[in-house]
């Protein structure tokens, strides 16, 4: 079972930090590039299936580093609540930041933008990159964590 949980929660935690690399590396700055109008229509487009899925990772990930925090010891019990923390931080950001962003944006309908628009994406990307790096953290800190355990 412990080899079961590793093997999800090395996956898990890889998924989250690949997806927002992804996101941060290549789907930002195009939607950076875009007009207002093109980014609000796109964005709809994105979310869809991430928004159902990435909550679901996020937080099996974190319960099976805290499950495995609280069983391990030593530096491998550290290294995994460090990695429950990360991987929290992946979802408080996601939670209080980034989705109100994207609740509001998927409300916009393009043609209803105009010059009194506040452009999201600035504190998007700025609040992406956090969680990003959370993310990564988090699967470093837990695949360093399963090696010594």
């Amino acid at each position: 079972m412990v080899e079961a949980l590793s093997v999800l929660v090395l996956l898990g935690t890889g998924l989250v930090a690949g997806v927002l690399f992804a996101v941060a590396l290549s789907v930002m700055p195009a939607l950076i590039a875009m007009t207002p109008e093109r980014y609000v229509d796109t964005h709809r487009l994105l979310g869809r299936r991430y928004d159902r899925i990435m909550p679901f990772i996020v937080t099996g990930s974190t319960a099976i580093d805290v499950g495995f925090a609280v069983r391990a010891d030593g530096a491998a019990r550290l290294l995994f609540a460090l990695a429950a923390v990360s991987m929290a931080g992946v979802a408080v950001v996601s939670q209080t930041r980034n989705v109100p962003m994207n609740r509001r944006v998927k409300q916009t309908r393009p043609e209803d933008l105009g010059p009194h628009w506040r452009d999201p994406r600035p504190a998007w990307r700025g609040w992406h990159l956090v969680r990003t790096c959370c993310a990564v953290a988090g699967c470093t800190l837990t695949a360093a964590a399963v090696v010594l355990s």
